[in-house]
This record gives C-alpha cells, structure tokens and sequence, in this order.
C-alpha cells in the first residue's frame, strides 16, 4: 500500500489567536470593571481608570495667546487641542478650542492652568467644574414636597387640559376626566402629573391667565387630594404658577426658562418648588419662524447657562433644577435628531436633563406617521435614546409603554 507523501505544513498567522476587539468604555464604573477582569493591581486600577476615558471639551472666544498656552500646557501632558488657523501667529482676534483628552490629562491641565495668567486660572476653575459634572451626574431633584431619586428614569404623564394641545387636547376636559386619567397614569408608573392650561404646540396663541387658572384649578384642587405622585405645572405665568403651588403643585414647568416671565423666578423661589427649565427662542405662535441654527448645542447650552443663573440668582436652590432642551420649540426636525444624539453634552451643566419628545411631529416627519396617536413606536425609540445619553426625567403621554421603554434601556446602561 503506497503511502501518501507528507505535507510541509505552510505558516500561517494566528488568526483569532488574541481575539482583540474594540472595548467601550463610557463611564468611570466601567473603566474600573474593566481594569478588575483583567486582575489589574488596585493601585494600577487608580492610575489607569482615568485614561481610558478620552473627553472633548469646546471652549468659546479665547484670545489667541490664552489658546496657545492651553494648547502648549495640554500638548505636554499627552493631550491635545484643536485652534483656528491664525492663532499661533495671533494673526486672528479670538479662536474656539476643542480639548482632546483623557480625564486624568485634563484634570493634570487644570493643575498647570491654576499657575498661568490671562484669566486661565478661572477657566481652570470652570473646567473642573465641567470635568466633575461629566462623571458624577446629580443624584436627586428636590422639590416642595419631596427628594426625587435619579438612580432610576422619572415618568412625567402628560395631562393637558385644553382644547386644542396638538395630541390631546379637549379629551380631559372636566375635573372627574382629568382625575380619572390623572389616576390611570400613576397606576402605570408615573412620577409627576404635569398638567396644562395652554396649549404651547406650534403656532398657539397665548391664553391670558385668568383662562388658564379657569382651566387648570377645579382639577388641581381635585387631584392635590388623591394623588401620591408629584403634580407639576406647564406654565411661564407667575400669576398662575403662584395660585397652582398654594394648592398643591410642587414644580413648575416653564417653557421658556423664565424668559417670558421674569417674576415667575421668584414665586417658585418663595414656595421651594421644583423648576423644569426649557429652551426656546420665541413664544409657540412665532417659534418655528426662526430654526436655523449656527450651532444649535452652543445655543441650547447658553440659554440654558442663563436661565440656570437666574434661578440661582433668585434665590432657587441648583437641587430644585432641572433642565429641558426644548424639543420641537424653535427646532426642525433635523435639530431635534441632533439634540438627542448630542444630549449628553447637556451634562455640562450638572443637572438633571428633561426630555418631552413624546409624539411629536418630528417623529411624524421620520416615519411618515401623521396622526400623532400612530407615534407610539417612535417615541418609544427616542425615549430610549435619552435615558442612554442621560435623561433623568421623561415627560410622555402612554406612560405605562414609555415606563417600560426608559426602565430597560438604563438596565441595559448599568449592565
């Protein structure tokens, strides 16, 4: 029987041998696991956990010479940062920056800045601030009555109590309708009741404020004493807003970041309320007039700064706020797109971030669903998006769906 000649096997490489793949790292909490799977020294787990998170940070209007001893001083830690063209020679007046780093190169930035004159010693002190609010988001949102835990996503139900609100409206229009649905929504997992008296969707014209109390008080007064969850209020009234805390509401939430009216920082101030403070550009009759954007998250995080400061200035604890970018106010659909893919830069500020989404004509415009009743699925998927880019409180109309959709998606972020 011959045999069959031999085979000089050929050299091949270890295809798969190593099995390297890419590793998300998002979170400190995830850096350290990381680091613990691979029995890393708890000392190397300290030094180490820092520079697996690389972070961006965009500075506005610096003057030429104080971009490039930030860029010379982060360039010597490891990291880097993006000038204008100009800046080296100061050729040009002023220049944005984006910082490249890990959070350990940043943090050893602002050390080297705290030494350095030109006012870098203050932004060093901003930067700290940002740093800190990126990787310890707020635990808790307090109003008149109660701590509200962020460990878990907060539901607020939707319950207008107007004739014409673009998904609902005239649909409650009784106080034994709105406490039956107002009941129905805390059975399904609602945290706050957010009631309104006038309609904000696009192109509504404004109520004066003896229509809305008309409309929302009989209601209030009925639910203040039947329900266990929080109630808010959807106004920018100080008259209104006064009259619904002293019967039972405990934050109030205000469209237009306390642009429209300035008094009504102090009535919540003086009733300890909690305050949702929102983006917009204009009042809902004129704010889809004017949506072209520059840099739509430059804009919506500067009007959040200012509405922020005033709250504060009033006397409103920074517990007591939280923030909301304003979707469907002032926006087009592609800025609404943006606003929750980029959501997370609204940590920046370090408060809890709201997100109203639910049902709105952008989601329409996506999958061609004209009836904002057919946007279930939808909001669902946009609802999922912000709780993962850091949502804390949602404001929906199909509570028990939405209650179910934010829980999941932070399960999956805290897996």
């Amino acid at each position: 029987m011959l045999k069959r000649p031999s085979r000089t096997p050929t050299c091949k490489p270890d295809v798969g041998r190593f099995n390297p793949r890419w590793l998300t790292v998002s979170t400190p909490q995830h850096a350290i696991r990381e680091l613990e799977l691979v029995a890393a020294d708890g000392c190397g787990v300290s030094a180490m956990a820092p520079k697996m998170l690389s972070r961006c940070i965009k500075l506005s209007g610096l003057k030429c010479h104080q971009a490039n001893i930030l860029k010379q001083e982060l360039l010597s830690v490891g990291g880097d940062a993006a000038v204008a063209r100009g800046t080296v020679a100061c050729s040009i007046p002023a220049t944005d920056c984006i910082l490249i780093g890990t959070d350990k190169q940043l943090r050893r930035l602002c050390h080297k800045l705290a030494a350095q004159p030109f006012g870098l010693a203050a932004l060093a002190e901003e930067l700290s601030a940002v740093l800190k609010s990126g990787t310890h988001p707020p635990h808790i949102w307090r109003t008149s009555r109660r701590d509200f835990s962020l460990e878990r996503p907060l539901i607020m139900g939707i319950l207008n109590l107007t004739p014409d609100s673009f998904s609902d409206g005239g649909c409650y229009d009784t106080p034994e309708k709105a406490l039956e649905r107002a009941l129905q929504m805390e059975a399904e997992g609602a945290d706050i009741i957010d009631i309104g008296g006038e309609s904000t969707r696009p192109g509504a014209a404004a109520v004066p404020p003896a229509e809305e109390l008309a409309r929302i008080m009989p209601a209030l007064e009925l639910l203040a004493g039947k329900l266990t969850c929080a109630i808010s209020v959807d106004t920018w009234k100080s008259a209104v807003a006064d009259q619904a805390l002293h019967a039972g509401a405990e934050i109030i939430n205000d469209i237009s970041g306390f642009s429209f009216d300035p008094a009504l920082a102090a009535v919540a101030a003086r009733h300890d309320a909690g305050v949702v403070l929102m983006h917009t550009r204009s009042t809902p009759d004129r704010m889809q007039q004017d949506t072209a954007y520059t840099d739509l998250m430059h804009e919506v995080i500067e009007s959040l700064y200012t509405s922020v400061a005033q709250a504060q200035e009033t006397g409103i604890a920074r517990e007591r706020i939280a923030i909301d970018p304003g979707i469907g106010f002032g926006k087009e659909c592609s800025g609404n797109l943006e606003i929750l893919r980029r959501l997370d830069e609204l940590r920046t500020l370090g408060l809890p971030v709201l997100v109203g989404s639910s049902r709105k004509s952008f989601i329409g415009t996506v999958l061609g669903r004209h009836s904002s009743s057919d946007r279930l699925f939808g909001t669902a998927a946009t609802v999922a998006l912000a709780v993962a880019n850091g949502a804390s409180i949602l404001r929906v109309h199909d509570v028990r769906a939405m209650r179910d959709t934010a829980d999941m998606a932070r399960a999956v972020m805290l897996a």
